[in-house]
């Protein structure tokens, strides 16, 4: 067999050290300023990148550092617009996150935008970089429900749509090995209305936004779900993917990555993406449990692997972590060299499927 290539991502954030986090800190105590703060960060990055490239990563992103807020508020971090006060989520063993923030003052608009962070880490590797945006649909819950006067919902979402076409398209034009959409609020959103109706608003919003894409730059941008992870928690692990999946890849977008490896049931995941996966799409499966301690064995990752090759097209697979490792800022729950020592173990068990299916068996 010609010899192919399974394409290996990571998802986006690696754990800040605890230098870092206590910097974040001092800044939200108004102890340093944030160019203090940001400073630090950018040197965090650096190093960041350049360890992904030592573990041997073919494309690296910049380990989400400056997303000081954590992956689903990084673009409303320093706004005035926003309260304390939003949506609250439950995780699994009893903590809660605001995941939504209220808009309190009209027009919606991001106070930062991710190719921001792109156009520094494109400056300091000389490797692919991947960068990660928050879906619109997480931000469409920052719309308070009692509304607010002189700003209806319509101008709101009209708003929301423009902020992140424009923030994806100016990654594209940066040139970002993909532009993954964190869509962490998929599963969740049917644990909150078990109809179905708020996913099927959040898929018909995000293809809204990817219609402004053509069909070659929609083969450049990525949508990731998971049962979130954080502080070794998920907050929607108990929904049955044969609930979300059918409604997810029917957003038109040419990647979609799916955490699989902290699944009950990993093979019946792999049959249902093979049954519901169109040729344009390719799929990333996620081999590595970030809150999972216990770090992977190489051997572990390759049986993963060939295991989706039974439902999988071979040339629609590739492989990432089940989610970012610490995606919120004060998240302490997994050390920096936990994450890298699975990050290697997806590396190296991606090799081993790559020679047992087109070379020579995994030993």
């Amino acid at each position: 067999m010609k010899r192919q290539h399974i394409p290996t991502e990571q998802i986006g954030s690696i754990p800040r050290t605890a230098e870092l986090i206590e910097a974040y800190q001092q800044y939200r105590d108004n102890k340093i300023d944030y160019d203090t703060l940001n400073q630090l960060a950018e040197e965090h990055t650096k190093q960041v990148l350049n360890d992904l490239a030592d573990l041997g990563c073919s494309v690296v992103s910049d380990g989400e550092q400056r997303k000081f807020d954590g992956f689903a508020h990084y673009c409303l971090h320093n706004s005035p617009r926003f309260g304390s006060e939003g949506l609250i989520v439950d995780f699994s063993d009893g903590h809660r996150r605001v995941f939504a923030p209220h808009l309190k003052k009209a027009p919606f608009k991001y106070e930062n935008t991710a190719d921001e962070y792109l156009a520094f880490a494109l400056k300091h590797t000389n490797l692919p970089v991947k960068q990660a945006v928050i879906s619109p649909s997480m931000l469409s819950l920052v719309y308070p429900a009692k509304g607010i006067e002189g700003y209806c919902h319509q101008q709101f979402i009209e708003d929301l749509v423009a902020e992140h076409v424009a923030e994806v398209r100016r990654c594209l034009t940066l040139g970002a090995h993909k532009v993954q959409i964190d869509f962490t609020e998929a599963r969740l959103s049917l644990k909150l209305d078990p109809s179905g109706g708020m996913l099927s608003a959040f898929v018909e919003l995000i293809n809204r936004c990817l219609s402004a894409f053509s069909a070659q730059e929609r083969q450049r941008i990525g949508v990731h779900t998971c049962p979130g992870a954080d502080i070794d928690a998920t907050h929607s692990a108990e929904i049955d993917y044969k609930y979300l999946l059918p409604t997810l890849f029917k957003i038109n977008a040419g990647n979609f990555y799916v955490a699989l490896k902290g699944e009950r049931e990993p093979r019946k995941v792999l049959r249902l993406i093979g049954q519901i996966i169109s040729p344009e799409q390719r799929v990333f499966i996620g081999v590595t449990n970030p809150i999972d301690p216990i770090i992977e064995k190489p051997e572990e990752v390759c049986e993963l692997i060939i295991a989706a090759t039974e439902f999988i097209p071979i040339e629609q697979l590739g492989t990432t972590d089940d989610c970012g490792f610490s995606p919120f800022a004060d998240d302490i729950s997994t050390g920096r060299e936990i994450a890298y020592q699975k990050i290697r173990a997806r590396l190296e068990g991606t090799k081993m499927a790559e020679q047992q299916l087109f070379e020579k068996p995994c030993k």
